[in-house]
């Protein structure tokens, strides 16, 4: 198979500015700043108003102006502005998890909850990965059953997560809600055996406190170094009980006040909210509930981690809550889903390799006539304010990969480069910018969507399975070449069965209950 061929570029900020300061004057976004949630005025499926991306910079401040396959540097990255692609990073999985507990349920998920990169980035992927921090950057496709258009992935990897005892220290600041609602089987009774397991796979060092949450909020538990304690935190988390409304304002305010009181330096500190995002009491919008803890969260850094549960779920304020509080989301329906994301998950997600990582993907207009950009809707950034690094991305830790797919067109007959593929994301330390690259040819669409590799086959079955549920309320489909559902069932089925993979066993039920209601 036809892969990338992948460059490390190192900035410095002062050799940046040098570079690049000219064209970045100006570029300040519109709206809330051209942040991760929201598209920028000006934006569209096809990529954002804006110029072409900078020349990369070398190591040594100048623009790159060497050789590589006979093209330029310079030249190649001349890309007229509809043919580029930028997005903040993310590796939410909570609409898949949701959407599968609604059909497990007996009904179609609301398509306004289906988004396809949560579906696509549910599954493990192999790409290579780098030895130290930030990025390796893989590209590969393949045609679909309409041979005008073909499927192109972008796969991005972090390193792999080290030995527990080598991360830094953990604080983490647990927001349990305790209203009416979580008395239903499967949110706060999973919550409490999980965090439960949990505490007692933390490390001494690492710090936890408790706060829980209905018509009002309260600090059960501050911030307190496990060493000999655990018996306080088990104790604590004992005594949870679900009672009267939903404050998720009021909840959110008393954790952030918790995570910084009880800040520690040198350690991550993070705020891990376990909610059904019911609220119905306080403020109950999520620009409110984030205006109230903004200096909280820029001051401090304290990123937030989203736990949904509940068969009603909100999932529209969870993902918004998450979005500007520089974290992510995840959903959890049973106890083995609680268990992986409270075990394994969370501590894989305490460190931070990354931050504001965003993406940005120039097509090359010699050889792409159209291309649209599958899911990250919440998530596009202008193209301008790639190199802006006052803007939101997103932040990402070990053992992460980030998939984004494109259905793209071809110009036909053309054949060469397709497209190159950069992720910029900041030091978590020091602030200071990296990038990484990498490019795909023509001849990688070669062969069928349905003939490719495992992992490029189950990410399109992932992404037509969420653009089928998205079509359900009578739109049309927006991915080229979708198959039936009772189609993809049967691809989905055979790939399990092949692979012997769990996680693609249960895509394939999933497709099929969708098949069922449909």
């Amino acid at each position: 198979m036809h892969r990338h061929r992948t460059r490390r570029v190192r900035t410095a900020l002062v050799a940046l500015t040098a570079a690049g300061g000219l064209l970045l004057t100006g570029c300040g976004g519109s709206g809330d700043g051209g942040g991760r949630t929201g598209m920028p005025d000006g934006a569209d499926r096809g990529g954002d108003a804006g110029p072409a991306p900078l020349p990369p910079v070398d190591r040594d401040g100048s623009s790159g102006g060497g050789q590589r396959d006979g093209r330029d540097e310079a030249s190649r990255y001349d890309v007229p502005p509809d043919h580029l692609s930028t997005f903040a990073l993310d590796v939410d999985t909570a609409s898949y998890g949701y959407a599968r507990r609604t059909l497990a349920d007996g009904r179609l998920p609301d398509p306004a909850t289906v988004r396809p990169e949560e579906f696509v980035n549910s599954f493990r992927q192999s790409y290579q990965r780098p030895e130290g921090d930030g990025f390796t950057v893989t590209v590969d496709g393949a045609h679909t059953e309409d041979e005008d258009w073909s499927l192109v992935r972008v796969g991005l990897a972090t390193r792999a997560a080290g030995p527990e005892d080598e991360r830094p220290p953990a604080a983490l600041t647990f927001v349990i809600d305790i209203s009416g609602s979580m008395a239903e089987p499967g949110r706060l009774d999973l919550a409490k055996d999980s965090l439960g397991v949990m505490t007692d796979q933390l490390r001494d060092d690492d710090s936890v406190a408790l706060v829980t949450f209905s018509d009002e909020a309260e600090t059960v538990l501050p911030m307190t170094r496990l060493g000999d304690r655990r018996g306080r935190v088990h104790d604590a988390v004992d005594s949870l009980r679900a009672d009267d409304s939903t404050n998720l304002g009021a909840g959110m305010e008393t954790g952030y006040a918790t995570a910084v009181e009880g800040l520690r330096r040198g350690a991550t500190n993070r705020v891990v909210l376990v909610s059904d995002a019911l609220a119905n009491t306080g403020a109950t919008d999520a620009d409110a509930i984030l205006e109230r803890i903004a200096d909280s969260r820029r001051e401090h850094g304290i990123t937030l981690f989203g736990v949904g549960v509940g068969s009603d779920y909100g999932d529209a304020l969870m993902e918004r809550l998450a979005d500007k509080g520089d974290g992510h989301t995840t959903y959890v329906s049973s106890r083995e889903d609680a268990r992986e994301v409270f075990c394994e998950q969370l501590p894989r997600h305490v460190e931070l390799t990354a931050r504001d990582a965003k993406a940005q993907v120039a097509f090359d207009p010699q050889t792409v006539a159209e291309f649209r950009l599958v899911g990250y809707d919440n998530r596009r950034v202008a193209d301008e304010d790639f190199r802006d690094d006052r803007v939101d991305g997103g932040e990402i830790g070990p053992g992460h990969t980030v998939t984004a797919l494109y259905a793209v067109r071809t110009v036909p007959g053309a054949e060469g480069h397709l497209a190159t593929a950069t992720v910029r994301w900041l030091d978590p330390g020091s602030r200071a910018p990296h990038e990484e690259t990498g490019d795909v040819e023509t001849a990688a669409l070669a062969e069928s969507v349905w003939s490719a590799g495992r992992g490029l086959r189950v990410t399109a079955t992932a992404a037509y399975f969420a653009d089928a549920l998205r079509s359900s309320d009578g739109r049309d489909s927006s991915l080229p070449g979708a198959p039936g559902l009772g189609e993809l069932a049967d691809r989905a089925d055979a790939l399990a069965a092949r692979t012997e993979d769990e996680d693609v066993r249960g895509l394939a039920e999933a497709i099929a209950r969708a098949d069922r209601l449909t």
